[in-house]
């Protein structure tokens, strides 16, 4: 979920930057709002998207993913104390 005060703050001085006129019409909170339905439903397109690339399309390519874990740790210096909650599935064939 996003911020409306981030939303809100962001479009204050991105359009404050571009110079950008609002017309007298309408009104400032009507556009925040707007525009964060906009951008929610634009995230939950990437979201989407994003997870298909990660996981490879269903396909996960798991040592890949264990680099890209361990690179996060050392990058954020972060250990996992959490308790492994999932079971190892057997192979079946």
């Amino acid at each position: 979920m996003l911020d409306k005060e981030i939303v809100r703050w962001f479009l204050e001085e991105k359009i404050k930057d571009w110079e950008i006129d609002i017309p007298e019409d309408i009104d400032f909170d009507d556009l925040i709002e707007a525009f964060y339905d906009y951008l929610e439903d634009d995230t939950y397109e990437w979201l989407k998207e994003n997870f298909k690339c990660f996981f490879n399309r269903g396909n996960p390519d798991w040592d890949w993913i264990r680099d890209r874990i361990e690179k996060v740790k050392e990058e954020r210096g972060f250990r996992s104390y959490r308790k492994k909650t999932h079971k190892k599935r057997k192979n079946r064939e």
